[in-house]
């Protein structure tokens, strides 16, 4: 048995969520969310909690199960509190801004990179050296954030690039005379 999968979804204040065959609304103060169960999951509604069982005794089902659970929980979080990623830029001269809906960074490059921020997310710089993106999609934010770093991740000997502000870069030793 799943210790993930076992444990129901609580709907805090706030949140409606709506249980419709495979279809899982949830809405609150942050936006709407809705996400499609997988087949071999069963999802329905107990006193106010959502509670999801596999299927059958299939090894897809029991795997799919816990994960599934995850990411109804995932939408009823990112509807109340929603999800952020910071991510810090080092570097001589490397530096972002927003021009609009396009974050814009100078990495080193001949160029200036520039990146078309999706609509369900938004990021912002702080003193040009750390980006943050928001949203309430949990994944999103996350494909988001991966995806800005890796315009120019860490490098190892100087430590220059783009990292998670939590991410601790493994420094090497450079050249021996």
């Amino acid at each position: 048995m799943s210790r993930i999968g076992n444990k129901p979804v609580e709907i805090p204040e706030g949140v409606s969520v709506d249980v419709n065959g495979q279809d899982v609304k949830a809405k609150g103060a942050k936006g709407e969310l809705e996400l499609r169960v997988h087949d071999d999951v069963s999802v329905k509604m107990e006193d106010g909690k959502v509670v999801l069982a596999p299927r059958s005794q299939s090894l897809k089902a029991k795997k799919l199960w816990p994960t599934m659970r995850t990411l109804v929980y995932n939408i009823v979080v990112g509807v109340t509190e929603g999800y952020s990623k910071s991510l810090e830029i080092k570097g001589v001269g490397y530096r972002a801004n927003m021009q609009g809906n396009t974050l814009v960074m100078q990495l080193g490059f001949s160029h200036e990179v520039r990146y078309d921020v999706p609509a369900d997310v938004q990021v912002s710089v702080e003193d040009q050296t750390k980006v943050n993106v928001s949203g309430i999609d949990k994944q999103l934010v996350g494909q988001v954030a991966a995806k800005i770093r890796g315009f120019k991740p860490p490098e190892p000997y100087k430590g220059k690039g783009i990292k998670y502000s939590d991410e601790y870069v493994m420094r090497k030793e450079g050249k021996k005379k």
